[in-house]
């Protein structure tokens, strides 16, 4: 199983953290956010990620390395100076991630969803986590109807987690430019070739220094609980 890490994003509500350093090296728990990205998907099975860059790209570079650390093959798809988003930043990945379903998980985010429980054959065109709406974003994204994912129309959502299963031909027509994921995976809804899966643990967007403190602290916390356990 291929996958690909986004980790592009300028993360300018994370700034002056992210002046120099790129948000995915950000550390809750006492570890960067994509390292235990990489530690969780090598236990799930996956063997090569691609990792987007573009701001402070060369850390990411320096990090990564070729990702035998983790025990895999780490491949960097170089968005250059300006990042291309999250729909622009796949499709320029694609020729990385070859023609089978692969797995993406946004940078910015700690979980303690098991990735292995993602498909590696989703039933349409992808597959979607979603989770609980925080409190930064009460209307939430997509809404369940069984596993399918659905837009809501004024039903109650759960937002999108940024954890999924793409075929690549979810990306049919789209060229490497500029473009958010969120536009494609409406589309998609709407037609029904989307499921989905819903994750009642934890889950942090660290996207802001408010919201990286707080998952911090919340993190140290299950540490500390899972340590007076033993």
């Amino acid at each position: 199983m291929n996958a690909m890490i986004l980790a592009a994003g300028r993360g300018e509500r994370m700034r002056p953290l992210t002046d120099h350093c790129p948000k995915p090296l950000l550390a809750v728990g006492g570890q960067t956010l994509i390292g235990r990205h990489l530690e969780r998907l090598a236990a799930a099975g996956c063997k090569q990620v691609v990792v987007n860059v573009a701001w402070l790209g060369h850390r990411l570079r320096e990090y990564l390395g070729d990702g035998s650390h983790w025990g895999l093959r780490v491949v960097i798809s170089d968005e250059g100076a300006e990042a291309l988003e999250t729909a622009g930043g796949i499709v320029n990945a694609l020729p990385l991630l070859g023609p089978q379903p692969f797995w993406v998980v946004n940078g910015d985010i700690w979980t303690d969803f098991d990735l292995a429980s993602l498909p590696a054959e989703p039933e349409g065109l992808g597959h979607l986590v979603l989770v609980d709406n925080p409190a930064h974003h009460p209307e939430g994204d997509f809404r369940l109807a069984g596993d399918r994912v659905e837009n809501p129309k004024g039903e109650p959502a759960l937002t999108f987690a940024g954890i999924a299963c793409y075929r690549p031909e979810l990306f049919a027509g789209q060229t490497a430019a500029i473009a958010p994921l969120g536009p494609v995976l409406r589309r998609a809804a709407e037609r029904r070739q989307v499921t989905g899966s819903y994750h009642h643990g934890v889950w942090f967007d660290v996207g802001t220094p408010r919201r990286l403190a707080a998952a911090d602290v919340a993190v140290k916390g299950l540490q500390d609980a899972g340590s007076d356990a033993h």
